[in-house]
């Protein structure tokens, strides 16, 4: 019978340590439902809990889209504020379950800002953490790291400034303010992803028509004053 995890090899980018870590086969990737910041949910097993790889010699936690080299200087730094007090208690390259995953991410999540990884990828560590909370039900802890993730796709936005097109970004800090019923800012990322000529993504386009209508609707149920006529995004 096939298991629905196999190990796959990881070279760490701290020691260069070669480990194996789980992950899930797509076989047994199952979904239920997919949410509009792109959260997945899953019948059985959740693949979510295996994105991180934490090296067993050094402790360096990290995901595919993390560093994949790092310099001298951030291994240095890393050992002087991490590394140099790891202790191996536990193997985490076998079945993980919630706590293991939490555990692991928030150990990704500091290890990347440890190495000044890119605002995109502290980003996603960060929403990650929020759909393992929301995966709970723990609607307040969810709301404070979807805040951290907006916040650092604020500064990856504004740091690929010549990237103004990035649709899904966009997107992403539009749906992201709508959640935490941050409205009017909501309504700007909305309707510059409609608006933006250059924009060609269809899917994006339409998905921000979608939950724009859907904010007008929520506001309209918690009676707040709705978004003016010149803030409403234009119909193509």
């Amino acid at each position: 019978m096939v298991e629905p995890l196999f190990q796959a090899k990881v070279e760490c980018p701290q020691c260069e340590y070669e480990f194996v870590s789980s992950r899930v086969r797509p076989s047994f990737k199952k979904t239920i439902k997919s949410d509009t910041d792109f959260c997945m949910h899953y019948k059985d097993i959740n693949p979510n809990y295996y994105v991180v790889r934490l090296c067993p010699a050094c402790g360096f936690a990290s995901t595919e889209n993390s560093k994949s080299r790092l310099t001298e200087a951030n291994k240095q730094t890393y050992r002087r504020k991490l590394g140099d007090r790891f202790v191996y208690t536990k193997d985490y390259g076998v079945e993980r379950t919630w706590d293991d995953a939490l555990h692991v991410f928030k150990l990704a999540l500091v290890c990347a800002q440890t190495v000044d990884d890119d605002p995109r990828v502290l980003a996603g560590l960060l929403h990650h953490i929020a759909w393992l909370y929301r995966y709970k039900g723990d609607t307040v802890q969810e709301k404070r790291f979807l805040q951290y993730a907006l916040d650092e796709y604020l500064r990856s936005f504004e740091r690929e400034a010549s990237e103004t097109s990035n649709a899904r970004l966009m997107y992403m800090m539009g749906e992201l303010h709508r959640r935490l019923e941050q409205y009017k800012e909501a309504v700007k990322w909305f309707t510059r992803v409609i608006n933006d000529k250059r924009i060609m993504d269809a899917g994006m386009i339409r998905a921000c028509r979608e939950q724009w209508q859907h904010l007008r609707e929520e506001m309209a149920e918690k009676k707040l004053e709705l978004v003016t006529e010149e803030e409403t995004p234009g119909q193509t």
